[in-house]
């Protein structure tokens, strides 16, 4: 469904994605590895030529179908489900870039598998993520992903792969002369606002709607981030809020799909930073093993904002890459319960020890998943100065 010029914007998009995202330069000779499932072929071919064009040496690596995923739970044992293949370390040390292409043949695979080796698995590899995120706060490497047509994805959206490869060809710009342009018009559309909403001192905000009425705490020395190249499409900004601040009730109206399971209506009410009340329509007994993965699972990582004018998505993709960036008619907020974020802390990364993270209230854990709620809100902040402002509104931010 996408001809061979969208496709050559696309890894052109991504490249675009993968150089904003790292803070330093890339180089001849740097290492980057592309990561695809085999649907995406197509792109990772464009991109593998694109990368060389650039003297980078690309890892050209296809990940595990849906087929080997779930022989590796249903088969292997738990030393096999944890293991770390040898190298694996030695590359991520070395890596300078990764861009990950998903399509996935099935994202329901996963659902008689018991969610807590799946969990142990996700374990096993943080501390192959911690490098990376090392890494990353050193300006030594960057990433970018995003998401390619399947049959799968269409079908759990609820729509024709013509209209979901259309829906994706809108959002990131494909069907622009000249997309990589318009990225760069929202980037910079983006950080005006970032700037805006750093520029004020907020004790908490408060985010409203029909069925939401949830306090977050942004914490000391902070930072909103955000379209900032690591995921195309994204248009979300975002902070790593004090997780000790959360209290309310906060209610995803859109679904997810997560490690093979469909979770729908998820209520998550907070008390002292964590979620101590769960229930959910669909998928219930699967939300509460994750949120109990690790200490920090319950607690809130992540409070993002959409901006509608910026976004062209308007439907549920059964995918999180696109519903957390959903513009609609008022936009979305989401909150990532799990790991948080160390680029929203406005000092220098490297400072950024565990011990300090700790301190400032960066929640750390092996989870991060985003809820989404696409209702009618207001959010408020609540000034250090005393007074309050309004800073977003039926899906708009008041800049």
């Amino acid at each position: 469904m996408f001809t061979k010029t969208q496709i050559g914007r696309y890894a052109d998009v991504l490249l675009w994605g993968l150089e904003t995202a790292r803070t330093e330069n890339f180089h001849k000779g740097d290492i980057v590895s592309v990561n695809f499932d085999l649907a995406a072929m197509k792109l990772a071919e464009s991109l593998h030529a694109r990368l060389l064009d650039r003297g980078m040496n690309p890892v050209m690596r296809l990940v595990l179908t849906s087929v080997m995923e779930h022989n590796l739970f249903r088969h292997g044992s738990m030393e096999q489900i944890v293991f770390i293949p040898p190298g694996e370390e030695e590359l991520t040390n070395n890596l300078n870039g990764t861009i990950h292409l998903r399509a996935p043949a099935s994202i329901t695979h996963l659902k008689d598998i018991d969610p807590g080796a799946i969990g142990k698995r996700l374990v096993s590899r943080k501390p192959l993520r911690d490098i990376l995120n090392r890494r990353e706060e050193t300006g030594l490497y960057g990433w970018t992903l995003c998401t390619f047509t399947t049959e799968e994805l269409a079908k759990k959206a609820g729509i024709t792969v013509r209209q979901y490869s259309n829906q994706i060809i809108r959002a990131c710009y494909l069907d622009k002369p000249d997309p990589v342009r318009e990225w760069q018009s929202i980037h910079e559309n983006a950080t005006s606002i970032k700037e805006w909403l750093n520029s004020m001192r907020v004790n908490r905000f408060h985010v409203e709607s029909v069925h939401v009425d949830l306090y977050i705490v942004p914490g000391e020395r902070r930072k909103w981030a955000g379209v900032s190249g690591h995921n195309i499409p994204s248009f979300e900004l975002f902070i790593s809020p004090d997780w000790r601040g959360t209290e309310g009730i906060y209610y995803a109206n859109q679904p997810s799909f997560r490690s093979g399971n469909y979770v729908e209506d998820v209520r998550l009410t907070f008390v002292k930073g964590k979620a101590v009340r769960v229930t959910a329509k669909k998928g219930k007994r699967f939300l509460i093993k994750q949120l109990a993965l690790d200490q920090g699972a319950a607690r809130v990582g992540e409070f993002s904002l959409t901006d509608k004018r910026f976004s062209r998505i308007n439907r549920f993709m059964a995918d999180t890459l696109f519903d957390e960036n959903f513009g609609g008619r008022y936009g979305n907020c989401h909150i990532a319960v799990g790991a948080s974020y160390s680029d929203t802390y406005n000092g220098n990364p490297e400072d950024l020890t565990g011990e300090m993270k700790e301190k400032l209230g960066f929640n750390d854990s092996a989870l991060h998943w985003d809820l989404v709620n696409t209702e009618k809100k207001r959010v408020t902040a609540f000034l250090a100065g005393g007074g309050k402002q309004v800073v977003y509104e039926n899906g708009i931010f008041l800049y």
